[in-house]
């Protein structure tokens, strides 16, 4: 796999919601290519650093990656990104920047060569790159970020049971439309289908 230009970068995967538009099943473990929803984000940024996973623990993920679970569980996806970067920080060799992302989009290998190339091209005062999609909307799980803005503003702002939009507000996010699709992701049977996962 060629390996896309841009800065190196860890990685808070958020994997730790109740699915409950899929009655409870899991979505992380929803099989796709062989493999399954959260694998399959893994393998698409681990070559680039320190991955932590924000979820149920899953045995089958290779060792290296981290894993560790929002406080209190089920306290929402700013809580799990807030989480994974307190596990992240006693990395010894802690990334400039840090991926944000959901664990449910089985296109984001194709969304991450440009984020990247966006980020590296980032003006100085710009904070980091949000994905956005064709028609506009952006992709608040699909977030590459400098790592020293991400940790100053997640000491800032109340996380349990708020929106990530709440953090991204207070961060100068740079809009990066990535290819039809790529951040397209599963909350519904209905998505499932339309994603041909099963």
């Amino acid at each position: 796999m060629v390996t896309p230009a841009g800065p190196r970068f860890d990685t808070v995967i958020v994997a730790g919601g109740h699915s409950s538009r899929l009655g409870g099943t899991p979505k992380a473990q929803l099989p796709v290519a062989g493999s399954t929803l959260l694998a399959r984000t893994v393998e698409a940024v681990l070559p680039f650093g320190t991955v932590v996973v924000v979820g149920p623990e899953d045995p089958t993920l290779p060792a290296r990656v981290l894993h560790t679970r929002e406080d209190p569980p089920f306290s929402g996806p700013a809580a799990g990104v807030a989480a994974g970067v307190v596990a992240l920080a006693p990395v010894a060799d802690r990334r400039d920047w840090t991926a944000v992302l959901a664990c449910d989009m089985p296109g984001v290998d194709r969304a991450l060569p440009v984020l990247l190339a966006a980020a590296g091209r980032a003006a100085s005062d710009v904070d980091g790159v949000i994905a956005t999609s064709r028609e506009g909307r952006r992709e608040n799980l699909a977030v590459l970020v400098r790592t020293g803005a991400l940790t100053r503003v997640l000491a800032e702002v109340p996380t349990a049971d708020a929106s990530v939009r709440s953090v991204w507000r207070r961060l100068r996010l740079q809009e990066t439309p990535v290819p039809e699709d790529s951040t397209a992701d599963v909350d519904t049977w209905e998505d499932v289908r339309r994603l041909d996962l099963y």
